[in-house]
């Protein structure tokens, strides 16, 4: 009898950013909730140092930080050879043997080098499906300045910013400090422009905690984005799912365990809260939804992302409390108490029907590249 016909699924993870380990508590949850019966699925491991690693329980190997009982492993941005390869050593060289043809990549990479439109960009020269934004949208939702230009040219409400390099940090420190400080009062955020998971992130309520916090986030990246820091928000997130057509959940609300939403406050401690759906009136629900969706179609993203937003809990001038957008994650956190899947949840959509549908969307992403034509043929009159 012939087997009905499983798609192919390879799960990446790992990867050198700073969210190397958020990345596996991610793919930890995908791994353990994919459907089997619909997908073969085949683990592909990133190591800290970008070694691509494949065979028994690559996820608990990189979890133990060893990968001897693995193979090396390689994927060619050559749309001829769209497969998975397995490296084995020889005597004088590698020879390369052909392990598994991949109908969909599930990039399940948080920060650098997979989430930026680095790794986008080798799988759209291999010619392969792959859960999530494109090199478009990964890149601008990943860079924190140039997504908040995006945001203003937009017209969507963002909190005042600049951008330092690490070149201008490390020549002169104190007068990107003075220009931090001049952006606005106290407290000011300073973070890596192409990170996440508040890797880097410094709260800065002095001069000191403005220059500490400029060379801990230039630890983590050569772009440095220092943002003014509205008092006491409420953190409300929101779930958007699709390509051409998204869709926004319902909004929920985080309630930090620490002074603000911490890596350690993420992933630690495990006391934030989530309040699902948000306590907030249905005409803000409509407008965070409204401004999720135009941040998503103007970065051209695809798949998934989180969007994240800022409200203040009282009016600093007498009006209305301010609504600003934070950021997108093209690729938020994807555990299956993460808010991202927990939003679908009380949506009616669950994690293994949220992996299904995101699957699909990777594959109706990829239909419409290969409508495009890449020749062109001038017609002869």
């Amino acid at each position: 009898m012939m087997m009905e016909h499983k798609l192919h699924v390879g799960v990446l993870f790992g990867g050198r950013s700073g969210e190397h380990e958020v990345s596996l508590m991610s793919a930890r949850s995908v791994l353990a909730s994919i459907d089997r019966n619909k997908y073969w699925v085949t683990q592909i491991g990133i190591a800290h140092d970008g070694a691509w690693w494949v065979g028994e329980n690559v996820l608990d190997a990189l979890m133990q930080s060893d990968v001897s009982g693995l193979s090396p492993a390689a994927l060619f941005p050559d749309p001829t050879r769209r497969s998975l390869y397995r490296i084995l050593p020889e005597d004088t060289h590698e020879q390369l043997e052909r392990l598994a043809e991949l109908d969909v990549i599930f990039p399940v990479l948080h920060g650098t080098f997979g989430e930026d439109g680095a790794l986008q960009g080798l799988l759209e020269l291999a010619d392969l499906a792959y859960v999530g934004a494109g090199v478009l949208g990964s890149a601008l939702g990943m860079d924190k300045g140039v997504f908040k230009s995006v945001m203003q040219a937009e017209g969507i409400p963002v909190v005042e910013w600049m951008v330092a390099t690490r070149s201008e940090i490390e020549s002169n420190v104190q007068a990107v400090a003075q220009r931090a400080m001049q952006l606005a009062d106290f407290p000011l955020f300073i973070k890596p422009a192409n990170l996440g998971s508040s890797v880097g992130v410094t709260l800065c309520l002095s001069a000191a905690d403005v220059v500490e916090g400029l060379f801990e986030a230039a630890r983590f990246d050569r772009r440095v984005l220092v943002e003014r820091g509205v008092k006491n928000p409420r953190e409300i997130e929101v779930s958007v799912l699709g390509n051409d057509q998204p869709q926004a959940s319902i909004p929920g609300e985080i309630i930090p365990s620490r002074e603000f939403y911490s890596y350690e406050a993420k992933y630690i401690d495990g006391k934030s809260e989530l309040l699902i759906p948000a306590p907030i009136s249905v005409e803000l629900t409509r407008q965070v939804q409204d401004l999720a969706l135009r941040a998503y179609r103007a970065i051209d993203c695809a798949g998934m992302a989180r969007v994240d937003f800022l409200l203040e809990r009282e009016s600093q001038s007498g009006s209305d409390p301010k609504l600003y957008l934070s950021e997108v994650n093209t690729i938020p956190g994807f555990t299956k108490i993460s808010m991202y899947a927990k939003l679908w949840e009380y949506g009616g959509l669950s994690y293994s029907e949220l992996i299904d549908r995101l699957i699909e969307l990777a594959l109706e992403r990829k239909a419409e590249r290969d409508r495009t034509e890449r020749r062109f043929r001038r017609e002869e009159s």
